[in-house]
């Protein structure tokens, strides 16, 4: 560390709903955060597509550097990080061909099984060691091909998201390496593009900019950006970890390198951290994903469904002109009797916007567990069924590595879900240590402190997360063991169907 200075960055973090600008100050102890501005990201559904609001997320950021910049802490850096899969195409201008498709486009729907006759998914799986998801990067790259020609003909170059906002700030393109790790278009154990899978699936490698770690100077901020955000001066971007759940897994604040962790938000991401990717016939069986993390680390993982069963039912709800809270379907839930209902998270009909709380109770009286007859028991419902799938992969996540799990990690906005972090700690008989909040905003904030040398390690980031922000821990409940050991054969019979 660097003694007692204070040293500003800003965080631009991009979730599912909505976009932050927070700025990072480290007195060489602890980090501390500053939300500058915040704004929403609501996808475009335009002529039966769902797109990303690129200019209207762009505003956003200059914005945030314009508000960043004139605050009374001198900001040295700037890093981007979103979420993953998405992808924009570039001309030979420079210039973007369309808006980025969103992964909930339903669109996608089939793109998986016409790669498969391609390059067989056993194949797939053992080179880059991604999960079977729909929305997998490689799969829509290689439709594109076939029923957009004239697009991918034009194109220059394929960014991520965080590369797109990266190379309008500074003009230099590149393609940041945990979040390529996401797209199932990367040898999981060379860490480099996977070329021939690519070219047998249709795709020019040539497309996407060379690879960069995180933690590395991508470049300066352009005069004309500078210009459009209303300020004078230098700022380097920097390339950080820039998919946001290798930003979250960072701002872990564990003690050891054996634990595990669920990014809890829209999705929740359950898995550990290695130095080498597991892939083995188990993996490829129960689908975990093998992700790029920070330091040349493998985030061992699976996509859970998340709080977006929750956020669609309040959507739908709203509708309906009932204006709950989450706070109110939180005690809605606490209200209901547990374990009466469960469900498949991962269900592939909940995976798509639309009326959802309907959607639960069709999946309930499919699996003849009976009919909700209220708003808080499918709430009860989401909650109990996330951490029963919780403790179905950790039980995986255990057998794989070959190591027992000694607590649970909670990071992200889903530490607000105290109700399912007591039933995470329950249902997986597991100590849960809940905190941060903020994880992926401070995860970025980690790597551009690293990059500065203000901090020396990702080690050394734990242990100054640990120190900075408050944990709360959930012990299990002995006396519900052995009503969630029966719920746990319910779901494990309901989620094998």
């Amino acid at each position: 560390m660097s003694g007692m200075k204070k040293y500003s960055v800003l965080a631009m973090d991009f979730g599912a709903s909505s976009g932050r600008g927070i700025v990072g100050g480290f007195d060489g102890e602890r980090i501390t955060l500053d939300e500058v501005h915040r704004f929403e990201n609501a996808p475009a559904n335009l002529a039966g597509q769902l797109l990303w609001d690129i200019p209207s997320l762009y505003s956003g950021i200059l914005t945030s550097i314009g508000k960043a910049t004139n605050s009374s802490a001198k900001i040295s850096s700037l890093g981007i990080d979103t979420w993953g899969v998405d992808y924009c195409y570039l001309d030979r201008r420079g210039h973007m061909l369309s808006l980025p498709i969103h992964y909930r486009d339903e669109g996608i729907g089939g793109a998986a099984d016409e790669f498969f006759n391609i390059v067989p998914w056993e194949e797939l799986y053992s080179v880059t060691g991604i999960q079977n998801l729909e929305f997998n990067t490689i799969y829509r790259l290689a439709r594109d091909a076939k029923i957009s020609p004239e697009i991918v003909s034009s194109a220059s170059r394929v960014l991520f998201i965080p590369d797109l906002f990266g190379y309008f700030l500074t003009g230099v393109a590149s393609t940041e390496y945990t979040i390529a790790a996401t797209g199932a278009i990367l040898d999981a154990k060379s860490r480099d593009f996977a070329r021939d899978i690519l070219e047998r699936a249709g795709i020019d490698p040539s497309l996407f900019a060379p690879i960069r770690k995180p933690a590395t100077y991508l470049g300066k901020i352009k005069d004309e950006v500078k210009s459009q955000a209303g300020f004078s001066g230098e700022l380097d971007v920097v390339s950080v970890a820039s998919h946001d759940t290798a930003s979250a897994v960072i701002a872990v604040p564990a003690g050891d390198d054996d634990f595990v962790y669920i990014s809890s938000g829209t999705w929740s991401l359950l898995g550990t951290e290695t130095k080498n990717p597991l892939i083995t016939g188990d993996s490829m069986k129960y689908s975990f994903t093998n992700e790029g993390g920070a330091e040349g680390t493998i985030r061992v993982l699976k996509n859970i469904a998340g709080l977006w069963l929750i956020q669609e039912s309040r959507r739908q709800w709203r509708r309906e002109g009932k204006n709950y809270t989450f706070d109110d379907l939180e005690n809605m839930a606490r209200g209901s009797e547990p374990a009466k209902f469960i469900i498949n998270p991962d269900d592939e009909t909940l995976a798509s916007p639309g009326n959802m709380p309907a959607r639960i109770a069709r999946l309930c009286e499919a699996s003849g567990e009976g009919t909700p007859e209220s708003d808080g028991e499918i709430v009860r419902a989401i909650y109990d069924s996330l951490a029963l799938r919780y403790r179905w992969c950790v039980e995986k996540i255990v057998s794989l590595r070959g190591t027992p799990a000694r607590h649970i990690h909670i990071v992200g906005g889903g530490v607000k879900e105290r109700l399912l972090s007591s039933l995470s700690a329950d249902v997986c008989g597991l100590p849960v240590l809940a905190g941060p909040v903020e994880a992926t905003a401070i995860g970025n904030i980690s790597e551009q402190l690293i990059y500065a040398r203000e901090l020396s390690s990702l080690g050394e980031a734990r242990s100054v997360v640990a120190k900075s922000f408050d944990i709360e821990r959930y012990e299990p409940n002995a006396a519900s063991r052995g009503m969630w050991d029966c719920a746990y054969e319910r779901f494990c019979r309901i989620a094998d169907r």
